[in-house]
């Protein structure tokens, strides 16, 4: 699933929307720590209050807003499992009767309450519809619009939400002209904040691939494991950040823990022009023959074909694993690198780490970083000091 089709995808979800046709919704309202099913309920979509209809798609959108790897991870099922989860939902996706769609997502509900006690009361949203993809792009000087040919894909939406007390409140009643001290028992559903979900199944070139489905987590690099193969019945994911410490064990290993500023920005720039020109509909992935160029490329020495493959078996135990391309650039930070030291944090871009040293000055570490200009600071220039 590319990031373009997920955002297609997320853009869709709102009212009104003439390429999204949303049939049922199910909520299911489960007690904490009990783990009960308090309370469950389908209607059609269309039948809501409008402003239920809008709560509900702010909380699709947000489920479906983040990254891959980081928020949002395309899982493939496992093979063997005993109620595989991948059954259920294809037959609850095309089944034409609402009521064995429920009675689907309800057993979807018990694996769910299977090992997981919930610390706050929490619902649990399931959508399903349809959303339409025009198979070609716009072209405003044609004659026949590029609605007229479209892919139609069904899908399912899960969006599992906790919820909290409301608080004490002192209010003014302006008939009776008195302060009145307010309780409100009723607990508020947190749809800006959904805990994690799933949206089935995956697409790809803008065809359903039920072999696959998304999961999407709260939180950015906290996907929920025991959620992942328990209950949706898919292989564990890796997270960028994972990634990303692949990748650097795996150059530690080859190169060891002492690299100088400008191999490192060489590094980074050969996975930018990986990226870059990489042309296929598919992210561009590092094999450890990838890793091996790379490492010659920057001026690394002693890299041998033999080292960067035994320092992928060594790393992740397999010398054919191959890590994606956009996981390993320094992009949680707004694409710069960070340099961390007791007395400051510096931000600098990948290409400018070769303006960057890390010196001995009378005997202490020092950073040196070099500059065409004068620095200014609070709006004073720096004075230039000979060493």
């Amino acid at each position: 699933m590319m990031k373009k089709e997920i955002a297609h995808i997320r853009k869709l979800f709102k009212l009104d929307h003439e390429l999204l046709n949303l049939y049922e919704i199910f909520n299911v309202y489960i007690m904490k720590e009990t783990n009960e099913i308090y309370h469950y309920e389908r209607q059609p979509f269309a039948l809501l209050d409008r402003e239920k209809q809008e709560l509900y798609m702010a909380n699709f959108k947000k489920l479906l807003t983040g990254e891959l790897d980081q928020k949002m991870f395309e899982l493939k099922f496992q093979e063997e499992a005993e109620q595989p989860t991948k059954v259920l939902l294809h037959q609850g996706l095309i089944t034409g009767d609402p009521q064995e769609w429920q009675d689907l997502m309800l057993i979807l509900v018990d694996k769910m309450l299977a090992d997981t006690v919930y610390e706050q009361d929490t619902v649990i949203t399931f959508v399903r519809g349809q959303y339409s993809r025009p198979t070609k792009a716009r072209n405003d000087e044609a004659e026949q619009s590029e609605k007229d040919e479209m892919f139609a894909n069904l899908f399912i939406l899960c969006s599992i939400n906790s919820t909290e007390q409301q608080r004490k409140t002192l209010m003014f009643d302006y008939v009776e002209r008195e302060f009145k001290y307010n309780v409100f028992v009723d607990p508020i559903i947190k749809l800006n904040t959904p805990e994690q979900g799933f949206f089935y199944p995956s697409v790809t070139d803008n065809y359903s691939d039920v072999n696959r489905i998304l999961y999407c987590s709260g939180r950015a690099h906290e996907p929920n494991v025991p959620f992942i193969e328990q209950v949706l019945n898919a292989e564990k994911t890796v997270t960028a950040l994972e990634e990303r410490a692949i990748f650097e064990d795996i150059v530690k290993e080859v190169a060891g823990e002492e690299l100088d500023a400008s191999t490192i920005a060489q590094v980074y720039e050969e996975i930018h022009r990986v990226i870059e020109s990489n042309e296929e509909e598919e992210p561009p992935k590092l094999d450890y023959q990838d890793v091996e160029r790379m490492l010659m490329v920057s001026g690394v020495e002693d890299v041998t074909k033999e080292k960067v493959e035994r320092a992928f078996q060594n790393v992740v135990d397999d010398k054919n694993y191959e890590i994606k391309a956009s996981s390993v650039l320094p992009k949680f930070t707004s694409k710069s690198i960070k340099i961390d030291t007791k007395v400051a944090t510096i931000s600098v871009s990948p290409q400018d780490l070769k303006y960057v040293r890390q010196v001995n000055y009378q005997g202490k570490r020092c950073i040196l970083i070099e500059v065409d200009e004068d620095v200014i600071i609070e709006g004073f220039t720096l004075s230039t000091e000979t060493l």
